[in-house]
């Protein structure tokens, strides 16, 4: 079953990977990557479904085996996200810039593998949600008015963060309504960050560097899901210095990754 999981995920991954490189193409070629154009564009709703689909069977692997097993196969969606990317706009993807997203995913997995498991009760109280979304939504604002002034990576880089913080809410929110602990108003509050995010990342996206824009949200959105977790759920957080050493991982491949993609965008 475990090796079922591992082949699932994986697969779920390849569908994550692809919805996600033909909505970064759509939203890079066109003029307006406002949300409500870019669905009126049939390939930029089959990455939809095609990122939907991986989700599905992410949540199916997670079913069959454990989280450690399942977990890694979903950082796997950098490294096919990239090539094919890189395909919808006619090159191939040089070894330096794959280098640098398996550098990425190396320390993304580390990362996620080290987080301790809390298998105690999840409870939310509602200034606690309310919280929450406040803290999401004004790193949100911050990350966003930053990347008005940084270059084309530096933005695509901040654009992709201010999502991944927003998913990173819904996430954690979405943990608190499946475990059953809520109020009424969660539910209703739940689509505000995960509809703000979907536009910042196509935002992002918009801005052509593919690559740096996928590593940051699959970066922030774990990241500020765990540091939710610790903050307002009372979870364990990792200890030592491994983490720290992924971490520094996961920002010199990002780094390596903003030198190495080139642009793509519409002009």
């Amino acid at each position: 079953m475990t090796v079922l999981a591992a082949a699932v995920a994986l697969f779920g991954s390849l569908f994550f990977a692809l919805g996600a490189a033909l909505q970064q193409f759509e939203a890079a070629d066109s003029a307006k990557p406002g949300l409500l154009a870019l669905l009126k564009k049939p390939r930029w709703l089959i990455g939809g479904v095609s990122i939907t689909v991986g989700g599905g069977l992410h949540i199916v692997a997670l079913g069959l085996g454990p989280l450690t097993v399942v977990q890694p196969m979903g950082v796997a969606s950098l490294l096919f996200a990239l090539p094919i990317a890189a395909g919808l706009h006619g090159r191939r993807p040089s070894r330096r810039e794959l280098a640098a997203a398996a550098t990425v995913a190396i320390g993304l997995i580390g990362l996620v593998l080290l987080v301790p498991a809390h298998d105690g009760p999840t409870y939310l109280s509602p200034q606690g949600a309310a919280t929450l979304l406040a803290v999401a939504g004004i790193a949100a604002v911050l990350l966003w008015a930053g990347a008005k002034v940084a270059s084309p990576a530096g933005r695509a880089a901040l654009l992709a963060t201010s999502a991944g913080v927003l998913y990173g809410a819904t996430a954690t929110l979405m943990r608190v309504l499946v475990d059953g602990a809520w109020n009424w108003w969660y539910l209703l509050a739940l689509p505000v960050p995960a509809l703000l995010a979907l536009v910042l990342l196509q935002r992002a996206y918009a801005v052509g560097h593919f690559g740096v824009s996928f590593a940051s949200l699959q970066i922030a959105d774990p990241l500020t899901a765990v540091a939710f977790g610790a903050l307002l759920l009372g979870e364990p957080l990792p200890q030592g210095i491994a983490p720290i050493a992924a971490a520094a991982l996961t920002a010199v491949g990002t780094v390596a990754l903003a030198r190495t993609t080139p642009l793509e965008a519409r002009t």
